[in-house]
């Protein structure tokens, strides 16, 4: 059964990222982390009462396709009827359109314990939430009217139509045309692999739709966006006839059965009416906005899951008794939380989590700063932070989870190969999070070109040069954290060190920085992490001053401690090894012969 880490989020939100982050933006002012502690609390309360127990039913149960549209699992329709009457979708999208206008930092926080409770329920929302910001920024003024209002008030959904048979990554293949008929357009082509494409939980389901006008140029440059709803909208704002898009089938999947994954054709007959979004030509920097938001989500998506699998490890780990762990001898066996190799995999799964929650909040931030500080230059610096940092987030945080998932498996022993325990369900849900939304490659080819690259290191150089300037403000006698900080600064010099040496490799060769490009992702992400572990800790070594030792917060406080130590001590030298890669390894790769293989 899983417990909604409120105290754990709430640390992070509050002494970590900081309680008073938001305060430059006026947008917000009305944040506080009393609100943020009421809204988690309720949202933990629907994570754990209405979410988590269909958790495994659905995965069970799976979604069905019938000829007359998709079936969710049984009990998702009545858990989506409550998600809108709380009013959750609602927290997203600006008031002028029903919205509450919450900042992203909330919203990752609350998003974490939906995904953790039901991946499979949350991945709706979240293609919803990519729907919804696109249409925010690019969409005309009668198309926000239009389409905004019941997407956020949960009346209906959203989807984000990319990828073709013959188009994997690879947008420039895409096929999907758009002719041209009067004030609209008429869509014809196949999407595969689209979340929630048809499904019984809304209304009606607005698509998002890369394709090709009649004419356009050939590759990424030719490609629009179209807004493609799966009923039409009358000029009242009702329901009209039923537009020319169908599932046809869907997805066998590894993991997250209860999430359909749609094969759809648009335009059978006379072509599936759409609208285009924003200017003709543009639509993949109007696709990657959207992308942007689910990155976020996906990345949430790896350590929410792996928050899930620790939950169920530990409680084995605690109720398991077998044999007695070395050391000076006990009178009775122990639960094996207490031999040192379990213990080292509990607490290498608890550490990591924790950098990664710690990371996504930070980066969320960075997003609110962007677009809502009061202070121009602070929204640009923002802005390019929250972009160097969204790859990262995604790519780190799933890998690192589905190892994590993997790890909790090996705890349970033999009976986490076993369906009946659960365990498996996690690793299988987590597989695809490394590859939707842009693959682990992807992520670091954008790191390192878009985000290093082009601007020589700027962004990079900048995240660390303040976090050297916080850590040196922070002043401790304690040995123990006077030594996580230490290995922290000597990472941020090996970080900055190696980003300039990579620079140096693709100024040469492109293809140099390409086969090194995830390795130096995982180096961001385990430097950046021991960072923000770092701060925790001392945030913790601070507060414990003024808790009773015997209390449970002191208890809280110490485990904080604790992981960073573990943090530092056995995560972060991975940097060790990766960097000598990065450095050294690269011409491994591409002077060897594929055709050897």
């Amino acid at each position: 059964m899983y417990r909604a880490p409120l105290k754990d989020i709430q640390f992070a939100l509050n002494r970590v990222v900081g309680s008073d982050v938001l305060a430059p933006c006026p947008a917000y002012a009305e944040y506080s982390t009393e609100t943020a502690q009421a809204i988690l609390a309720e949202a933990g309360r629907f994570a754990e009462s209405v979410l988590d127990p269909l958790y495994t039913s659905a995965d069970r149960e799976g979604a069905r396709w019938t000829p007359d549209g998709v079936l969710t699992p049984s009990g998702f329709k009545n858990a989506y009827s409550g998600y809108v009457e709380g009013g959750w979708p609602q927290l997203r999208g600006p008031t002028a359109y029903g919205g509450q206008g919450s900042p992203t930092l909330l919203l990752t926080a609350v998003d974490e314990l939906f995904t953790a409770a039901n991946v499979a329920f949350r991945l709706c929302p979240l293609l919803t939430t990519g729907a919804i910001e696109a249409l925010t920024q690019c969409g005309s003024d009668e198309q926000k009217a239009t389409f905004l209002p019941p997407m956020i008030s949960g009346q209906w959904t959203g989807t984000m139509n990319l990828t073709e048979p013959q188009a994997g990554s690879d947008l420039g293949l895409l096929r999907t045309r758009a002719v041209a008929d009067g004030a609209h357009y008429r869509v014809y082509g196949q999407k595969i692999f689209i979340t929630y494409g048809e499904h019984d939980l809304a209304e009606n389901i607005v698509h998002m739709v890369l394709a090709r006008i009649d004419g356009a140029p050939a590759g990424v440059k030719g490609i629009s966006l179209f807004i493609v709803p799966k009923f039409l909208v009358n000029e009242d704002g009702s329901l009209g006839e039923r537009n020319d898009v169908h599932c046809v089938s869907i997805e066998h999947k590894m993991g997250i059965q209860g999430s359909p994954t749609c094969t759809m054709l648009y335009g059978q007959k006379d072509g599936a009416i759409g609208y285009l979004l924003g200017e003709p030509h543009h639509g993949l920097e109007y696709m990657f906005i959207m992308m942007n938001a689910a990155r976020l989500g996906v990345g949430i998506e790896g350590y929410a899951g792996a928050s899930r699998a620790y939950q169920r490890a530990l409680d084995w780990a605690r109720n398991r008794v077998q044999g007695k762990p070395p050391g000076p001898p006990v009178p009775t066996p122990l639960p094996i939380a207490y031999h040192p190799d379990v213990y080292r995999m509990l607490v290498t799964m608890k550490s990591q989590i924790e950098a990664m929650r710690y990371l996504a909040l930070y980066t969320a931030a960075q997003l609110d700063l962007g677009h809502h500080h009061h202070d121009a230059a602070q929204r640009q610096v923002a802005l390019a932070r929250s972009d160097l940092l969204i790859p990262v987030v995604k790519g780190w945080s799933t890998e690192t989870g589905l190892e994590l998932c993997s790890v909790g498996i090996q705890i349970h022993g033999g009976m986490g190969f076993i369906e009946a325990t659960g365990a498996a369900q996690s690793l299988r849900d987590a597989r695809i999070s490394t590859i939707y939304e842009g693959t682990t490659g992807i992520q670091a080819a954008d790191l390192i070109g878009r985000k290093l690259f082009r601007d020589k290191g700027q962004a990079l150089s900048a995240l660390l040069a303040d976090i050297r300037l916080e850590l040196a403000a922070e002043t401790t006698s304690d040995a123990k954290l006077q030594a996580v900080v230490a290995a922290t600064l000597e990472n941020v010099t090996r970080l900055e060190r190696v980003a300039k040496t990579l620079i140096e490799l693709m100024s040469t060769n492109p293809a140099l920085g390409s086969a090194v490009s995830v390795h130096f992702l995982k180096l961001t992400g385990l430097t950046l992490g021991a960072w923000l572990m770092s701060l925790a800790a001392q945030r913790a070594h601070e507060d414990i001053q003024s808790v009773a030792s015997d209390s449970e917060d002191y208890g809280f406080l110490e485990a904080k401690i604790q992981t960073a130590q573990f943090f530092a001590a056995q995560i972060l030298p991975q940097t060790l090894g990766l960097e000598q890669i990065i450095c050294h390894g690269a011409a491994a790769v591409i002077d060897n012969n594929p055709a050897l293989l």
